[in-house]
């Protein structure tokens, strides 16, 4: 794929980026200057990430800096702040005698249509499961509340790791009613979405679903279970699946590492 360029301004300049200031003079200026340099390695980094997202350096190699500079009309200093950011997100590193390339993948995940893991995934590889724990137990207050049952009655509890090509991707927690929940038990949750096993049981699509989503720091046992670093965000997905009649069936606590995903949708401005 050839190098991805942005379409230059009527001023030269990348109409994704305000031109560079000129230097001040006045000695105060000193400061205002880093933090705008700060500023506009902030919003390069954004552009490149996006680039590295969609596949837009051939074979993963990052151009060089003074190309990087000349593209986007930024000063050197700019663009080697703007690469160390992307080096924090452990994106990309630099290699002796090839140069910044990328050395993490992020899989995309689509917000715009209801999937299981493993359909959202399909062409990226072979997700399976590490069921961690399955059985019944007393609904909490707001799982109860959500499910539409009566508070501390019996529900499937169901923990998994889920893996694509065998490295961590997301801790699952996920309640179902016992009526429903209870039928998966004989089922292979190893290596099936359990909408599909839901769909399977009830004889028809499950309908819509609720979903709220958020950054949050992994606890302990999030982090080792998925290979994290404690304390590094993690995006919580939540989600309550309800069968066509709107009846709830399924709330799920996702835990994905934030460094292996990205979430992306089309959404429609209605009036």
């Amino acid at each position: 794929m050839p190098p991805q360029h942005h379409p230059r301004g009527s001023a030269g300049t990348f109409p994704d980026m305000p031109a560079e200031p000129a230097p001040a003079s006045l000695p105060v200026a000193a400061a205002r200057r880093r933090r705008l340099r700060a500023d506009r390695a902030r919003e390069l980094a954004d552009l490149l990430r996006h680039q590295i997202l969609t596949g837009g350096f051939p074979g993963g190699v990052l151009p060089l800096e003074d190309t990087i500079a000349a593209d986007y009309r930024a000063s050197r200093n700019t663009v080697r702040q703007a690469l160390d950011l992307l080096r924090g997100e452990q994106l990309v590193d630099r290699q002796p005698g090839v140069g910044t390339v990328v050395v993490c993948e992020k899989y995309p995940h689509g917000l715009d249509r209801l999937q299981g893991l493993a359909e959202t995934l399909h062409e990226h590889g072979r997700v399976t499961n590490e069921v961690r724990t399955v059985g019944p137990v007393a609904a909490p207050g707001p799982v109860a509340h959500r499910l539409g049952l009566p508070e501390h009655t019996d529900v499937l509890c169901i923990e998994r790791l889920r893996r694509l090509n065998g490295l961590p991707l997301s801790l699952d927690l996920s309640y179902l009613p016992m009526d429903i929940g209870g039928r998966l038990l004989g089922c292979d949750l190893e290596n099936t979405d359990v909408f599909r096993l839901l769909e399977s049981l009830t004889g028809g699509p499950l309908g819509h679903a609720e979903i709220t989503l958020e950054a949050v720091n992994a606890d302990a046992h999030s982090a080792a279970v998925l290979q994290a670093p404690r304390g590094a965000a993690v995006l919580m997905l939540e989600r309550l699946t309800c069968l066509p009649d709107g009846r709830p069936v399924d709330l799920e606590f996702i835990r994905f590492r934030g460094d292996r995903i990205t979430m992306s949708g089309v959404l429609h401005r209605s009036v």
